[in-house]
């Protein structure tokens, strides 16, 4: 049997070569041939041979050359620094909203928490039509018109109401072809949580200046008063004493409870570390409002376990807390003619075992809507009743400090016309742990 005689052909020999650099070797071998094959039989001289040689391989090489080098060209572009993996990997890693833009606006990287603040962002896609709110579009042009830092605070009303402040920073970066330009990259900062207590602290200045005002106002007209026309009335200086004595009561009972709010919120970062027996604290504070109970009527039940009962707390600042609760009971209840102070072991809603203190009263109740903002600085269910009971506004507030430092709760229950009940709830204490 014979054997095939190997064969070569022009696409087999040059296949490993590139498509055009092929092709112009295919021209070249045929020119060769055919110009070889005339000046063998004398139809063209050797000289003009090789002349025609050499136009036609420069005719058949030289658009391979340029078509080399445009590929060269966009190799170059597609290794852009600024595209590198590295930066996406950084602009990934800035913990608040980042956006890098080209200087026509571009975005060129954008991490997750840019991705979620603004979800029409796209890569290669101009920020202006994703960002449209009228602070950021106006700094973002002025940033790129002047190559320089622009900063701009806005509200985003998606999906709720929060402040953002926009920082654009001019970030010089190498180009491919060895020259610098200027991206543009821009982080947004959530500003709500400031702004939130840059209101509060107006509100308490606000509410504080107003609840001092009042009793000075009285204590200044009754002074005026006792220093002319009753400075002889021995009947209204009695009376007008008494008002003076009250309304002096109220002012330092107002600071001293704005001192013990700012004292607990100094310290609500430190957990108390002693070990307190909630027991003697207890009937100690009960022992102490026993007149005022006597005075309004109420009877106070205690119901508490025969064993020491310890937590890890503030002596101080639980006599403050306990005496709030009851004392309140006893002034805002006493129409119900008892209040129930008891203590019983629980188990929170996340399983951990607490030491939960109520205090229940038979009064006349708390409106539903009241409830959340009890614990609010200054808010009071009835003005005029708990200035008349001669409350600061401030005893819940301070309450719910207090179990805020201790890692503990407030629990608030109440039916319109059928008393309220509030309660304590402090982490059961690890035995070992405080000392």
């Amino acid at each position: 049997m014979a054997l095939d005689a190997p064969t070569t052909s022009s696409s087999t020999m040059f296949a490993p070569w590139p498509d055009r650099l092929r092709h112009s070797a295919i021209i070249l071998l045929a020119a060769a041939l055919v110009l070889g094959l005339l000046v063998l039989f004398d139809e063209l001289l050797p000289f003009r041979a090789l002349i025609a040689f050499l136009c036609i391989a420069a005719a058949a090489l030289v658009p391979w050359r340029l078509h080399s080098a445009a590929v060269a060209r966009e190799d170059v572009r597609g290794a852009n620094p600024v595209e590198a993996p590295a930066v996406s990997a950084l602009v990934a890693g800035m913990p608040d909203p980042a956006v890098l833009l080209d200087r026509a606006g571009r975005v060129i990287h954008l991490n997750a928490a840019a991705a979620q603040l603004a979800p029409a962002l796209r890569r290669n896609e101009l920020a202006q039509f994703a960002l449209r709110s009228p602070e950021i579009i106006t700094a973002l042009r002025e940033a790129i018109a002047t190559t320089e830092p622009r900063r701009a605070t806005y509200l985003d009303h998606v999906p709720v109401d929060r402040w953002m402040e926009l920082v654009i920073t001019p970030v010089p970066v190498p180009t491919a072809f060895g020259g610098t330009d200027k991206c543009m990259l821009m982080t947004f900062h959530d500003l709500t949580p400031l702004r939130r207590v840059e209101e509060m602290r107006a509100d308490f200045v606000a509410n504080a200046s107003h609840e001092l005002r009042t009793p000075l106002a009285a204590l200044s007209g009754f002074i005026d008063t006792l220093q002319g026309p009753a400075k002889d009335d021995a009947k209204a200086r009695e009376r007008f004493l008494g008002i003076m004595h009250a309304q002096a009561t109220r002012m330092a009972r107002l600071i001293d409870d704005l001192l013990s709010l700012s004292r607990v919120e100094l310290s609500a970062h430190v957990r108390p570390d002693t070990s307190i027996d909630l027991i003697p604290i207890i009937r100690q504070v009960a022992d102490g409002l026993e007149p005022l109970a006597r005075e309004r009527q109420v009877v106070v039940e205690i119901d508490l376990p025969d064993s020491p009962v310890t937590i890890a707390g503030d002596r101080e600042e639980l006599l403050r807390l306990f005496e709030n609760l009851i004392e309140n009971a006893l002034k805002y209840g006493a129409s119900g003619g008892r209040v129930i102070v008891s203590l019983a072991a629980a188990v929170s809603g996340e399983g951990t075992p607490e030491i939960r203190v109520k205090v229940r009263d038979f009064g006349p109740g708390i409106a539903p809507e009241h409830l959340p903002r009890l614990t609010e600085r200054f808010y009071r269910v009835d003005v005029g009743d708990s200035r008349m009971q001669g409350g600061t506004g401030l005893g819940l507030s301070l309450v719910k400090h207090i179990l805020n430092r201790h890692r503990g709760r407030l629990l608030i229950e109440s039916v319109p016309k059928n008393g309220a009940a509030f309660t304590a709830c402090f982490p059961q204490q690890k035995p070992g742990v405080a000392k």
